[in-house]
């Protein structure tokens, strides 16, 4: 059964981070530690395949209740399911959110950044702030703007409880030809004004900078603040602001398969953690499956036709166990940027061992969904590596890790002296183990 996933948000709050006047403001716990230089660390839940979907939990409200978010680096708009009462709400770990009084006027900016790019028009001053994301396989969520208290717990010791906006949605749509994600709702980390990373910043509660570490084990790390950038041994590249408006965009690339060039230029290319698999405009797909094709023959390894898990499978004399079983069988890709920086997937970053033992390409035709010269770099490609977004220097960085090893939360501050924690194994055997964990988003909000 094919997957389907989340992918890039189409339009963007074109409002950035730029302003703190009208936000929420934090309520801090009295203390002379500077947060802004600190880092919250979140443990992370989930992988590529079967689910589909990696998550955190979020603890939301007085007193806090938990709630399972799944992360996306591709859209702004944080929102939960909520008993607003509930008109349409899907399958979900937790109980509804119940929102208070504290709604988002149709004044706030806020508003604005979630309506762009339409005009907004407010009857009233203290009108409620509603909001409709539209996906692009015609699923939904609608519901109004509510604020709230995130209480936070930071790397050096500090506590912050800041009331933070997010969407309260009383009416989720999702196709009937798929399963939605056993998640409470969406952890919007865009670059717009509306994304919880952005407020957290104009709020003076972190730095503008996000990371996560995704295993292709299950699990990993999310984290708010650059306390946990590495020193050293990082690739960065500069964060185009002209080629995809207000998402990580890292301009134009060049595809490469095996040390060979593919003849595909000027690609458009976007992080998006909240899009399971990468996906390539319709010539670079066809001419990557082409190499890759070409490549195997002569390798004892057959196009697996029968396999429906992807649109690409191969299979061998017996079942494959794990990526490792056949990723020598498989060459490198590349993508090269302006001024000598690349971005390589090796075989385990864009190949996913199916249910029947098969080895499937992770790369998906990008025409197909809508996405039209947009190419996602999404969780197939992003595991295994610690990825920054550091919007303080408009840039992002990448470096191999282990992400299984969660940072020492319980040191004097310092990830370097501190040492990392023992292995800990993701709490996957709660999760329902829906076959397609993702609905399809390019997000209209």
């Amino acid at each position: 059964m094919k997957i389907i996933f989340y992918v890039l948000a189409l339009y963007a709050a074109f409002q950035g981070c730029y302003s703190a006047a009208n936000q929420p403001r934090a309520t801090k716990k009295s203390t002379s530690i500077d947060r802004s230089t600190s880092s919250v660390v979140l443990p992370v839940t989930g992988n590529v395949y079967p689910r589909g979907y990696y998550h955190v939990t979020v603890n939301i409200g007085n007193p806090p209740k938990p709630y399972w978010l799944d992360i996306d680096t591709g859209s702004d708009l944080t929102w939960l399911q909520c008993d607003a009462p509930c008109t349409q709400c899907t399958p979900a770990p937790h109980k509804l959110y119940k929102p208070d009084k504290d709604l988002v006027t149709c004044m706030d900016p806020l508003c604005a950044s979630v309506h762009w790019p339409e005009q907004h028009d407010c009857g009233s001053p203290k009108e409620q702030c509603d909001y409709e994301v539209v996906y692009a396989d015609n699923g939904s969520s609608v519901g109004v703007l509510v604020t709230d208290s995130f209480p936070l717990q930071f790397i050096n010791g500090s506590i912050a409880n800041p009331r933070l906006a997010f969407g309260c949605g009383y009416n989720q749509q999702v196709p009937a030809s798929m399963d939605p994600p056993y998640t409470d709702g969406i952890l919007g980390l865009g670059i717009g004004k509306a994304s919880i990373l952005c407020q957290l910043h104009e709020l003076g509660i972190t730095r503008n900078v996000l990371g996560h570490c995704l295993s292709s084990q299950g699990g990993g790390y999310l984290f708010f603040g650059d306390e946990l950038v590495p020193s050293s041994g990082v690739t960065w590249a500069p964060v185009s602001t002209t080629e995809i408006e207000k998402h990580y965009s890292l301009g134009t690339a060049e595809l490469n398969f095996g040390g060979k060039a593919s003849g595909v230029k000027g690609l458009h290319i976007v992080f998006d953690s909240g899009s399971t698999y990468t996906y390539l405009t319709a010539q670079a797909y066809k001419a990557l499956v082409s190499m890759i094709i070409k490549d195997m023959k002569g390798k004892q390894v057959y196009i697996a036709n029968e396999d429906k898990s992807l649109p690409v499978c191969w299979k061998g004399s017996k079942p494959f166990k794990y990526i490792h079983d056949v990723k020598n069988l498989f060459k490198p890709l590349k993508l090269s940027f302006a001024k000598n920086v690349e971005f390589q997937l090796d075989p385990e970053a864009y190949l996913i061992i199916s249910k029947h033992g098969n080895a499937c390409l992770g790369i998906l035709n990008g025409s197909e969904v809508g996405l039209e010269s947009i190419n996602i770099i999404g969780d197939v490609s992003l595991q295994d590596k610690i990825i920054i977004y550091d919007n303080e220097k408009q840039r992002i960085g990448w470096a191999p890790a282990n992400c299984n090893e969660l940072p020492n939360l319980l040191d004097d501050g310092d990830p370097d002296n501190g040492g990392l924690c023992k292995p800990y194994e993701p709490n996957l055997g709660i999760l329902k183990a829906y076959s397609a964990a993702k609905w399809l988003g390019l997000r209209t909000n």
